[in-house]
């Protein structure tokens, strides 16, 4: 299974080095150093350096650590960072940050700021294909609607077999999976709810 970040709604080259130069732009901003972020996300410093160069394709777990850690969420990665009182996002301009090895997709589609931060998301998982998420920040709390097919979801120790309409909340802060353990292709819409983005990582803390 992969869970890289592929890009292919938006160019795998231009939002790589979109999502490189904001986070550059946030960490100077920040005047933090690279093994500032690095030790704060949880990420090691050459993987930070070949992100800002846009020059890899790290997973959304590394992505949503580095995000987490400037206090941005994840959705401000993928959009300009200008304040506009709407975003409107087109059928086909979502930021694919996730494909499988079958052809399943994860496409982040709209997104709010901190310091609550709201994500929706499209899935489409391809059969026999499944996403394992590690932990979210605290309080992260995530609810899934099945639009076609069937999906086993592992939360924790608890696992929920959804059918097309079936919905379920969730913890996200836990780690959780989503899987599709049929012969057909399975499709839900994800909103994964994320209070307080930005209110801790700071150096020095404590934190890191």
């Amino acid at each position: 299974m992969s869970t890289m970040l592929h890009f292919m709604d938006l160019g795998a080259e231009s939002l790589a080095r979109a999502i490189g130069a904001r986070v550059k732009h946030e960490r100077k901003g920040r005047e933090w150093t690279l093994d500032q972020l690095a030790a704060i996300a949880g990420v090691s410093r050459r993987m930070l350096v070949r992100v800002e160069q846009g020059s890899v394709n790290p997973s959304v777990g590394t992505l949503l650590r580095i995000s987490d850690a400037l206090g941005i969420g994840l959705p401000s990665l993928v959009e300009a960072p200008i304040p506009l009182a709407s975003r409107l996002t087109r059928h086909g301009e979502g930021a694919a940050l996730w494909t499988g090895d079958r052809g399943g997709r994860g496409v982040l589609v709209a997104g709010t700021e901190p310091p609550d931060v709201v994500e929706l998301w499209e899935w489409t998982l391809s059969a026999g294909e499944q996403h394992r998420s590690e932990p979210h920040s605290e309080g992260t709390r995530e609810l899934l609607h099945v639009q076609e097919g069937t999906v086993n979801l592992a939360v924790g120790d608890d696992s929920f077999t959804l059918r097309t309409g079936d919905a379920v909340t969730f913890r996200g802060d836990v780690p959780h999976a989503y899987v599709n353990e049929t012969e057909v292709s399975a499709r839900f819409v994800l909103t994964v709810f994320e209070p307080g983005v930005g209110t801790s990582h700071r150096p020095g803390d404590g934190n890191a």
